[in-house]
């Protein structure tokens, strides 16, 4: 029999769509998968994580019911594999790839190292449509604006989606296997979990009933619904396709279809929104400090503040303003936020509380079920003004008429407000950390700053900053 093949498993928690396992079960031999808690896994969030190990748990069950199993290892990513090949006498390691900085330092090593031994050592495509060295300006250098990069990829070729195996070949003997509940990944939910457990959508057969839902009662209307959070209007795919538990080939190519077949702009809409994703993972690959510094280097020296009270008052939804804290009790209760309300915080706290756009991103980091690194920090630089692409510094959202707009009945605001109307805004208070010591006969708070002094106070700033 062919030597075994070890399946490194990371943003890819799926068995369809997923061109490393084919790979690895094309050389013929058993099939091994691993996932490796290394010092990424550590790093995350605490919703982030808390999700991994509901995917991670899921998943395991899937290779179950195809003969296999899923082996759990925690270390340095290189010592772990080093040691699974030495156990196993497996000759080669496959993975889908990975395009943050840190990922491809830590996956160059191993690629590098495990080939000086004599290992196979291949990287297959990963969780974008395009790889982001395949996408390039006319002059060959990186997409910096999103309109010509959409123009660029949106008639390109995207491959059909790899079938799931039957089954995933099996060795003799499998090696040992650490627990996910030695792993304890959701300890720093505490009691949040089972609030927060109520809202999610786990594993890959979930997410393709969410695909199939949506193709079937939501893409068509999606252009018109997608901003109103009082209505279902999206595919809540997000959660999904950070961990991988789809495939975003499957996803473009089923959105791709509703277009060939019926037209629209519903669909049309939701494939930009695809290549919207593709294009943060293609910044983030070209320019890595956009997770951490301004992305336009002039906007380093903005004055913003630094953590303090006022955006702790945001983080706990106390800001006065009810369509932004009903967007942050969203985010607690849920661990999602509607896409038209974290535009509208983003802008709240950047500009009316003259906040720094990390104190935003580091929070969502922690609070989002769906964090997806490359998104998150795009998505908050564009809301600030100091990223590529970014909506104007004097654009500044005004969130009443934003949620007259988009909420026009107030059913989203009720909706986590009132708690004596609404369980889910109730919810809020089993969910969130007793130190707050917050209640729900506590009377809703006055505005912490008017909307039209918020704004004159931002503009000041900005005319100071350019001048």
């Amino acid at each position: 029999m062919p030597s075994p093949t070890i399946l490194w498993l990371r943003r890819d928690l799926r068995l369809s769509d997923h061109p490393a396992l084919v790979a690895a079960i094309g050389r013929g031999g058993p099939v091994i998968p691993v996932f490796i808690r290394d010092g990424q896994v550590d790093d995350m969030g605490a919703a982030p994580k808390w999700r991994l190990g509901l995917s991670l748990d899921d998943l395991a069950k899937r290779f179950e019911e195809k003969g296999s199993r899923l082996i759990f290892r925690s270390g340095e990513a290189l010592d772990v594999l080093l040691k699974l090949v030495e156990e196993t006498g497996a000759t080669a390691v496959h993975w889908s790839r990975l395009y943050d900085s840190r990922s491809i330092d830590r996956d160059s090593k191993v690629k590098s190292a495990l080939k000086d031994t004599g290992i196979e050592a291949v990287s297959h495509e990963g969780h974008v449509l395009h790889e982001p060295w395949t996408v390039e300006t006319g002059t060959g250098g990186f997409y910096k604006v999103y309109t010509p990069y959409w123009k660029a990829v949106k008639d390109r070729d995207v491959p059909e989606p790899e079938a799931t195996p039957s089954t995933v070949p099996a060795p003799d003997t499998w090696p040992s296997s650490e627990t996910l509940e030695a792993w304890a990944l959701g300890t720093s939910m505490r009691r949040g979990a089972d609030v927060v457990a109520r809202y999610v959508s786990v594993g890959e057969e979930a997410a393709r009933g969410r695909l199939g839902s949506f193709m079937g009662h939501g893409i068509h209307s999606y252009s018109d619904e997608r901003d109103r959070p009082d209505h279902d209007g999206t595919s809540r795919l997000s959660q999904h396709l950070a961990l991988g538990e789809i495939g975003i080939r499957t996803v473009w190519h089923a959105a791709y279809r509703q277009l060939h077949d019926k037209g629209g702009a519903g669909p049309e809409t939701f494939l930009k929104e695809l290549v919207w994703r593709d294009f943060a993972w293609h910044l983030i690959h070209h320019t890595p400090h956009i997770r951490d510094t301004a992305w336009r280097e002039e906007w380093a020296e903005f004055p913003w503040q630094k953590d303090n009270a006022e955006a702790t008052k945001w983080k706990r939804g106390l800001t006065g303003e009810p369509i932004v804290d009903a967007g942050m009790r969203e985010l607690y209760v849920t661990g999602y936020m509607h896409n038209r309300v974290r535009m509208i915080v983003a802008s709240y706290l950047t500009k009316h509380l003259m906040t720094s756009w990390r104190v935003g991103h580091d929070w969502f980091e922690d609070c989002l079920v769906d964090h997806d690194p490359a998104s998150n920090a795009l998505g908050w630089q564009w809301s600030a003004g100091s990223g590529p692409d970014a909506t104007p510094y004097f654009r500044v959202f005004n969130p009443q008429t934003q949620a007259e707009k988009f909420d026009p009945d107030g059913v989203y605001r009720k909706r986590w407000l009132d708690v004596d109307a609404s369980d889910e805004a109730a919810a809020f208070y089993d969910a969130i950390p007793e130190s707050w010591g917050l209640s729900p006969d506590d009377a809703y708070p006055e505005r912490m700053i008017g909307l039209k002094e918020g704004r004159q106070r931002a503009l000041d700033a900005y005319e100071d900053f350019k001048n």
